[in-house]
């Protein structure tokens, strides 16, 4: 009887084919449930670029440290508590240009950080503006309140994750590197631009690019 098995030169290619299908199918796949493309599919974020692309001659001096969003960027729905223990969340401030600061009593630049935040807070928040700065402490819930209140931050609201997810979730979508991080987010949720590491939010530079950012650069805020 004859042989009817493929030779093994036959059989190479036909392999190299199954094996070139699977990685199509793979790689279709994944397209398919979103981990092929970029985190920059939200049409809604595409002003968000448009500002960071307008007041990106305004980072410098103090400020010269914000990376601008370069493609649109939806923020997660970052979840938190408030002073009272009441649930958060970021698109509770849907409609307002925001700060969005992590920081912990654990973390010296964050503390430093914390005055001009609160200084930044007082001169700009209202209608179109706000400074969300939430705290990570993991263990004495106590610790951030006291240090606010010991140095007279009373302008600041007062948001807290002791999880410490908020962290996860921003650095998730690579926007938390290391302590403090801050993001400026536009009405929508959508990143304008955003910073590892501390910055004089209450400076000249700081005060115009945010104005810049909420629209209000000419007249003022």
């Amino acid at each position: 009887m004859l042989d009817q098995k493929p030779s093994a030169t036959r059989r190479v290619p036909l392999v190299i084919a199954i094996v070139a299908i699977g990685g199509l199918a793979g790689f279709a796949a994944l397209y398919g449930l979103g981990l092929g493309r970029s985190p920059s599919g939200d049409s809604t974020c595409r002003p968000a670029v448009a500002t960071a692309q307008k007041i990106a001659p305004l980072a410098h001096g103090e400020v010269a440290a914000l990376t601008m969003a370069s493609a649109p960027l939806k923020l997660p729905d970052l979840a938190f508590e408030d002073a009272d223990g009441k649930p958060k969340k970021l698109s509770d401030f849907r409609g307002k240009t925001l700060l969005v600061n992590l920081w912990a009593t654990w973390c010296v630049p964050c503390r430093k950080e914390m005055p001009a935040l609160d200084e930044l807070q007082g001169k700009l928040s209202g209608p179109n503006f706000e400074v969300v700065a939430i705290n990570i402490d993991t263990r004495d819930p106590e610790k951030p309140k006291n240090f606010l209140k010991e140095a007279n931050l009373v302008r600041l609201s007062y948001f807290s994750d002791q999880k410490a997810k908020v962290f996860q979730d921003l650095k998730a979508i690579g926007r938390a590197l290391g302590m403090p991080t801050s993001v400026l987010v536009d009405p929508h949720g959508c990143e304008i631009a955003a910073i590892a590491g501390p910055a004089e939010w209450a400076s000249e530079d700081a005060l115009k690019l945010i104005r810049a950012a909420t629209g209000k650069a000419a007249a003022g805020l």
